[in-house]
C-alpha cells in the first residue's frame, strides 16, 4: 500500500519537520509515496549465503550491514518451499541491523527480551551456530507461539522459547546473560509503510509517550540480567526521540553502571530500508552474583532412552542427540548447560525428538527440522519444482521408491518434513496447522 503525505498523523509530520533539517523534508516524505523494502536473511544453521545465491528463485541485493541478508523485490517470499524449509527468513532490511552490533560470539548466553516473531532473535541463532545458549521471550502467549514456530522452522537446537514479563525474568536471572538484545515494542513510525493500515491507526502523541514509559521499565530489567562487562543492544522501528536517544540519555543517567559505545539511527530517506535505531550498551560495573537458576539435569529411563536409540541408529547415520530428556513420554534435546525451568512459562527448550507410543519411538516434525540431509539415512529429494513438493507441503500423501520406515522429505536437500514409507507411498507427517492451504 502506498501512502501520500496527507495520510500521515499531522502531528507526526510537524515533529519530523522540526526533528529533520529543512533540506531533508521532502527526501523523508516521498518515501512514503514508494514501496516499502523487503528483504530476505539467509539461515546459515541451515544454508550458506553462496549456495543460497545459486539457488534463489528471487534476484537478490546485499543488505550493507548483514553479510547473510539481501534486499528482494518479490511482494510475497513466505510461499516458497525454501522457507518452509528454514532456509531464510523473510526480514526487513534495516530490522537486520540490530544483531551485528550486539557481535555474538559463539559459546555465550544470550538473551532476546521481545523476540516473537523472531527475525532477530533467530538472526542471533545463527551467530550462536548451535553453541552456548539463546533465550527468546515473548510476554504475549499468542505471539510467544508464533515465535516457537520460527524457531523450530529455523531448526534452532540451543533455544529456550519462555512467555514472562520481564520484571518476572529479572528476578530469576540476576547476572546471567552475557549478551542482550531489547527490540522493545514501540510507536512503529517505521512501519507506515509495510504495515502501514495498522501502524498509522494505532499511532498517537499519547502512544508515543506511552511506549517510552514501558521501553523504560524493560530496559530497568534488562541490565539486572546482565553480566558486569556484558553487552546491551536496545533497538526500535521508530524514530521519535523520547523513544531513541532521549530514551538511552534517561537509561544512562538512572544507570552509572552503563556506557554507550555506538548508536545508530537508519532514516528511510538515506537507506534502502524502512528504517531502525539501534545502539549498543556495556555493562562496566556493578555486583557479580551467583545465578539463581541452576543447570536442569536430564533425566530419561532406561526403556525410553533404549527406544530413541533404536530409532536413531536406523534414522541417522550417527549420534543426533546427546542430552535427553523425558517428560511425561515426550522426548527432548536439551542444550548442553541449560537452567532448571522449573516455574516458568516455557514452550520449547532444545528440540522436541519425539515421544513413545506403545513402547515405540515415534519422532517430531522438530526433529527433522533441525536435522541437516547429510545426517540422515532415507532421503526423499525432490526438486524445487517438482510437483510433488506442493502435495507434501499441503499434507498429501506422495509416491516414492525408498525402503519401508521414517524418511526425510527434502526440497534440494533441505528437509521439510517427515514421512513414512509405506511400499512406495510416503505418508505425510507435517503437523496440520503447519500445513500449506
Amino acid at each position: 500500500m502506498e501512502i501520500e503525505n496527507g495520510r500521515l498523523p499531522e502531528k507526526f509530520i510537524e515533529r519530523m519537520k522540526a526533528q529533520l533539517p529543512e533540506t531533508e523534508w521532502e527526501s523523508f516524505f516521498l518515501e512514503y509515496s514508494k514501496k516499502p523494502w523487503k528483504g530476505v536473511r539467509v539461515n546459515t544453521l541451515k544454508c550458506d549465503v553462496a549456495t543460497f545465491q545459486k539457488l534463489s528463485p528471487f534476484a537478490l541485493s546485499p543488505v550493507e550491514w548483514e553479510e547473510t541478508g539481501f534486499r528482494v523485490e518479490e511482494e510475497k517470499v513466505g510461499g516458497n518451499p525454501y522457507h518452509f524449509a528454514g532456509v531464510f527468513y523473510s526480514q526487513e532490511p534495516s530490522a537486520m541491523v540490530a544483531v551485528p552490533l550486539l557481535d555474538v560470539r559463539v559459546g555465550e548466553r544470550v538473551l532476546d527480551l521481545c523476540s516473537a516473531p523472531g527475525g532477530k532473535g533467530t538472526q542471533i541463532a545463527s551467530k550462536l551456530n548451535g553453541t552456548g545458549l539463546i533465550v527468546l521471550n515473548e510476554p504475549v502467549f499468542a505471539r510467544a507461539k508464533i515465535l516457537s514456530q520460527n524457531v523450530e522452522r529455523m531448526g534452532v537446537k540451543n533455544a529456550v522459547v519462555l512467555s514472562a514479563m520481564p520484571s518476572e525474568l529479572a528476578l530469576e536471572f540476576s547476572g546471567y546473560f552475557d549478551k542482550i538484545l531489547v527490540d522493545a515494542p514501540c510507536s512503529g513510525e517505521g512501519m507506515f509503510r509495510k504495515n502501514a493500515e495498522e501502524a498509522l491507526s494505532e499511532w498517537s502523541e499519547e502512544n508515543v509517550l506511552k511506549c517510552a514509559k514501558r521501553q523504560t521499565e524493560i530496559l530497568n530489567s534488562a541490565v539486572e540480567m546482565l553480566k558486569v562487562g556484558g553487552k546491551l543492544v536496545y533497538s526500535t522501528c521508530t524514530f521519535s526521540t523520547e523513544e531513541d536517544e532521549g530514551q538511552v540519555r534517561e537509561f544512562l543517567a538512572l544507570h552509572p553502571e552503563m556506557r554507550l559505545l555506538k548508536q545508530e539511527k537508519l532514516y528511510p530517506h538515506k537507506i534502502q530500508g524502512e528504517g531502525h535505531f539501534a545502539c549498543l550498551l556495556e555493562k562496566t560495573s556493578g555486583e557479580t552474583v551467583t545465578p539463581k537458576r541452576r543447570d536442569c539435569k536430564p533425566f530419561v529411563s532406561k526403556a525410553t532412552e533404549k527406544a530413541y536409540r533404536e530409532f536413531e541408529a536406523k534414522f541417522f547415520k550417527g549420534r543426533f542427540a546427546k542430552n535427553l530428556h523425558e517428560v511425561g513420554g515426550i522426548v527432548y534435546a536439551l542444550p548442553d548447560g541449560v537452567f532448571d525451568w522449573k516455574g516458568l512459562n516455557v514452550l520449547r527448550v532444545g528440540v522436541r525428538l519425539g515421544e513413545l507410543v506403545n513402547g515405540r519411538f515415534e519422532p517430531s516434525h522438530s526433529l527433522v527440522m533441525a536435522s541437516k540431509v547429510d545426517e540422515i539415512k532415507r532421503i526423499v529429494n525432490l526438486q524445487v519444482d517438482d510437483l510433488r513438493v506442493e502435495k507434501f507441503l499441503s499434507g498429501e500423501t506422495i509416491d516414492y521408491d525408498i525402503e519401508n520406515g521414517w524418511c526425510a522429505v527434502c526440497v534440494d536437500g533441505f528437509p521439510i518434513g517427515l514421512g513414512k514409507a509405506v511400499n512406495g507411498v510416503v505418508k505425510n507427517h507435517i503437523p496440520k496447522g503447519l500445513r500449506i492451504k
